[in-house]
């Protein structure tokens, strides 16, 4: 089916929609596949199957998950939307029906009551916990789907899930608890839940927040959650008139949040800091008495929810905080100068202290999904490291791959997506974490351009 989008910058160029649904086995590698590498990379995003009803941003289109499978010695890709109600509603009258997040509409009576009031886009990150694989967004409950991306419903912990599920939740690699929460722009504001490894949500608490805030991504430790309360403040008023649904407000301020992983709004002490927003976290920990996190930060929200552009020209920088809890201080600083976003850890030490961070990086911050390397942070020694792709490429997050066979924290490879707008092909290019500066190790060809999109992820399987 050909549909004709509009002539949005997030709609065309590297953003173009695909209208296809593929399985392509046997993919050309050029260099070498590591022994190792024994799984499914996923990397989610927005792909509309119809033209936006107004104007369009990529947090509004239609979820598609692109796997790349390393099985039996072979290579092979999938891709499948995500098959929400409210998609399937579309399909069924052929049309966009709802608005988004710069032009938000209230669907008509039949639509709501067939797929939501909020269409569950299911675009944005694909995590894996309790032998569910978990296609997120962070206004609606997950959706749950199969290894061959096929969709199997919502997830709503049976039942026991109210209100809406982030799309970066944190998994304990040592416990196998799943921490998240939810946000709204109604009260409660704010909403935290853990699920045990089984899968079984055992805690939630209500924290109580001053305003309606957009909070993106929160930070876990072995013992404490984080939260950043921003003043990323929801619009009721714009929103019902058809308008944006953000805006930024300094002068509501900016504090940090700590809370016992197992505690409630009486267990939280709030740290008043700098405005600033954080859009993804790299990691935290526990250390001798402080709560140490890291993370890019922005000094304000990052623009493109008033218009169907980017509007992004500020590039985020590393920096840390280290909140003392006897001394009730925190300790804020730039650690780089260097701009770059989608920071990564390995996650086999998340929640705990980490040596190395993984951050994608931009030779110019004009567009805001738009990155062409990535940077190693050693923390120990200072260093850091780079790999930057060709002129002609852009490339998405770099999910890290542990070596089943590895010892020291960097043992495995980051994956990304890279695009050439030359070619208009894309591969899934394969780094050594070990030596990043050294460049991709092997490329797999896709027989297709993958569309830019938001978070990649690497699930291993057992040989």
């Amino acid at each position: 089916m050909t549909v004709t989008m509009p002539p949005s910058p997030f709609l065309t160029g590297l953003m173009t929609p695909v209208t296809d649904e593929r399985d392509d086995r046997d993919l050309t590698v050029t260099g070498e596949v590591p022994a190792g590498l024994h799984g499914m990379f996923v990397r989610n995003g927005p792909n509309p199957q119809f033209a936006p009803r107004g104007k369009y941003h990529p947090f509004d289109g239609d979820g598609m998950v692109h796997a790349v499978y390393f099985e039996d010695g072979g290579v092979r890709y999938r891709n499948r939307w995500v098959e929400s109600k409210g998609l399937l509603a579309e399909r069924a009258r052929g049309r966009a029906l709802y608005g988004g997040l710069a032009e938000f509409a209230i669907p008509e009576p039949d639509v709501a009551a067939e797929g939501g009031m909020i269409k569950n886009t299911s675009n944005t990150h694909t995590v894996r916990h309790a032998n569910r694989i978990l296609s997120l967004m962070e206004a609606c409950p997950p959706t749950m789907l199969s290894r061959e991306l096929e969709t199997l419903g919502e997830c709503d912990f049976d039942g026991r899930l109210v209100g809406s599920f982030t799309a970066h939740p944190k998994i304990d690699p040592v416990s196998g608890e799943m921490l998240f929460f939810g946000y709204s722009p109604f009260p409660p504001y704010l909403r935290y839940h853990v699920v045990d490894a089984s899968g079984v949500l055992v805690h939630s608490a209500d924290i109580d927040i001053p305003n309606a805030v957009m909070i993106h991504d929160f930070a876990v430790t072995e013992k404490h959650v984080v939260f950043l309360d921003s003043p990323a403040l929801f619009d009721a008023e714009s929103m019902m008139s058809g308008g944006p649904m953000m805006r930024w407000a300094p002068d509501q301020g900016t504090r940090l949040g700590v809370m016992p992983r197992r505690g409630n709004n009486a267990d939280i002490r709030w740290y008043d800091v700098d405005n600033q927003y954080i859009v993804h976290f790299f990691n935290a920990w526990d250390e001798d008495g402080r709560v140490e996190v890291r993370a890019p930060r922005f000094s304000h929200m990052p623009g493109g929810f008033e218009f169907d552009e980017p509007t992004g020209k500020e590039a985020p920088v590393p920096w840390s905080w280290s909140i003392d809890l006897a001394a009730n201080t925190v300790r804020a600083e730039q650690t780089d100068d260097r701009g770059g976003e989608f920071p990564r850890v390995n996650d086999d030490l998340a929640t705990r202290p980490t040596r190395y961070l993984y951050n994608c990086m931009a030779r110019t911050w004009e567009f805001e999904f738009e990155f062409h390397g990535v940077v190693k942070y050693d923390t120990q020694t200072g260093n850091a490291t780079e790999c930057f792709y060709a002129d002609s490429e852009v490339s998405g997050e770099h999910a890290f791959a542990p070596d089943p066979n590895g010892t020291a924290e960097d043992d495995g490879w980051l994956l990304t997506l890279v695009t050439d707008r030359a070619t208009d092909c894309t591969d899934l290019a394969i780094l050594d974490a070990r030596d990043v500066a050294a460049g991709p190790v092997a490329r797999v060809h896709i027989p297709r351009r993958v569309p830019i999109g938001f978070h990649a992820n690497w699930f291993a399987e057992a040989v």
